[in-house]
C-alpha cells in the first residue's frame, strides 16, 4: 500500500496519478481518497473502464487525457463534476457519449473531446474542416445545453441559440470505411476516368441509372445543330437580299 502511495502527488484536494500505464483505476486510490478527492487527474495511462470512479462521490474535476477509453465507457453518477476532460482516447459515438453524460453529470459546464474521432477537429481530422467542426459544436450543445466551455472555447450565446434551433440535426455523420483488400469489389481497382454515373460503370450492370452529370458537352450542342440546321427566317431572307 506503502510503495502504491508513493506514485500518488497528493495537493490537498487534488490527486494525480499519471502515466503508470494502468488498465483499470486502482483500487487504493478510490479506498484512500475517494471520500474527500474534488479534482483526479490520471492521465497517460492505459484505461479501458472508469468502473472504479465509484467510490470518488465528491469529484469535481476529472482529467482521463491520453488513455484507450472507447465508446463502451460508463461513469458512476458524479452529480458535483463540472470539469471532464477525454483529449486522446478511441471515442468515436459521439451521440452516445452524450447521453451517457447527461444521465450521469448533471451539473458538467466543461468538455473536452480533442483527439477523439468523435470531435472532427482540424488538427486531429485533416479531411474535416471548420464547418464539420461547427457542426459538431452545435450537436454537443443541443445534447448538453448546459455548458460553458467545450474544448478549448467558450461557448458563445449564438451557438446556444443555434444548438437549440438546428443541433438536433448536425451530427457529423461518419462515412462507411471501404471493405478489406481481400473483401473488395471491383471497384477496389482504378478504373479509367468516366463522367457516367457510378451505377452505370460495370459493364455487367444494364439498367437505366438516373443521376445528375456534372458536366456540360458543348459537341452535344453542335451536334443537334448539324443534324437539325437553323430554318432561314423572313429577316434572314431580308438581309440575303442586300436590305441593310
Amino acid at each position: 500500500m506503502a510503495h502504491n502511495e508513493s506514485l500518488v502527488a497528493l495537493n490537498g484536494t487534488q490527486i494525480s496519478y499519471i502515466g503508470h500505464d494502468c488498465k483499470d483505476i486502482p483500487d487504493f486510490l478510490g479506498d484512500t481518497y475517494g471520500h474527500f478527492a474534488r479534482r483526479l487527474d490520471l492521465s497517460f495511462n492505459q484505461l479501458r473502464s472508469l468502473a472504479g470512479l465509484k467510490m470518488f462521490t465528491e469529484l469535481e474535476e476529472l482529467v482521463v487525457d491520453n488513455n484507450l477509453l472507447g465508446n463502451d465507457l460508463r461513469l458512476p453518477r458524479l452529480p458535483n463534476l463540472h470539469t471532464l476532460t477525454l483529449n486522446k482516447n478511441q471515442l468515436t459515438d459521439i451521440e452516445a457519449l452524450l447521453e451517457h453524460l447527461a444521465d450521469v453529470t448533471p451539473s458538467l459546464e466543461y468538455l473536452s473531446l480533442l483527439g477523439n474521432e468523435a470531435c472532427p477537429n482540424q488538427l486531429v481530422s485533416p479531411d474535416k474542416d471548420e464547418d464539420d467542426y461547427q457542426r459538431y459544436r452545435y450537436f454537443v450543445l443541443h445534447k448538453l445545453p448546459q455548458l460553458k466551455f467545450l474544448d478549448t472555447r467558450k461557448v458563445t450565446r449564438k451557438e446556444v441559440m443555434e444548438a437549440q434551433a438546428r443541433g438536433a440535426f448536425m451530427k457529423v455523420v461518419k462515412p462507411k470505411s471501404e471493405a478489406p483488400p481481400n473483401e473488395a469489389g471491383p471497384e477496389s481497382h482504378p478504373q479509367p476516368y468516366t463522367p457516367l454515373p457510378r451505377g452505370s460503370r460495370d459493364a455487367r450492370n444494364h439498367r437505366g441509372v438516373f443521376a445528375k452529370c456534372r458536366y456540360v458537352y458543348y459537341w452535344q450542342a453542335l451536334r443537334r445543330q448539324q443534324i437539325h440546321p437553323k430554318r432561314p427566317t423572313l429577316m434572314d431572307s431580308w438581309h440575303k437580299e442586300g436590305h441593310e
